[in-house]
């Protein structure tokens, strides 16, 4: 399975998020999307990255950004997960069935384990991958980061 190439067409999707409602990626055209995957809900590294996305929700706001947290679990997990942290603006979708497919069609998935890679990408206003970012399972992506790439492209 390979990686999605920066400059390549994101592959939509319809997942259900913690809310139990559709998110489709071509219904956010005309702002940047982010994919910020980790493997499993429940775990502490995973726990930390979805509270930055929700603690810099009006950063990403400001910068025409929409972020969106993903894993293989299933929704009702996602649900309660997301009350247990407190998430408030923040929709974690489940890519729970097909089990993967989304990650798979970024070339994240991981096989041999059920879930997918950690990772952070972003989509830009046009539905084009604009930046990709795999971290090492046990490794806290770094939020400053991503803010920095996107507000090095926002549209002027």
């Amino acid at each position: 399975m390979k990686l999605i190439s920066v400059g390549a067409d994101a592959p939509n999707f319809t997942l259900t998020d913690n809310n139990e409602q559709y998110v489709t990626l071509t219904n956010y055209r005309g702002k940047k999307v982010l994919l910020s995957w980790h493997p499993l809900a429940w775990t502490p590294v995973c726990t930390d990255q979805m509270r930055a996305l929700e603690t810099n929700y009006q950063t990403f706001q400001n910068l025409n950004t929409i972020p969106l947290g993903f894993s293989v679990d299933p929704t009702p997990c996602k649900k309660i997960w997301a009350y247990a942290l407190q998430l408030k603006k923040l929709q974690i979708l489940a890519d729970f069935w097909p089990h993967g497919k989304v990650a798979m069609d970024y070339g994240i998935f991981r096989e041999q384990d059920g879930y997918s890679e950690r990772a952070n990408i972003i989509v830009d206003e046009n539905g084009k991958v604009m930046w990709v970012k795999v971290y090492p399972s046990a490794q806290l992506p770094d939020i400053n980061e991503v803010l920095n790439i996107l507000s090095n492209n926002t549209s002027k």
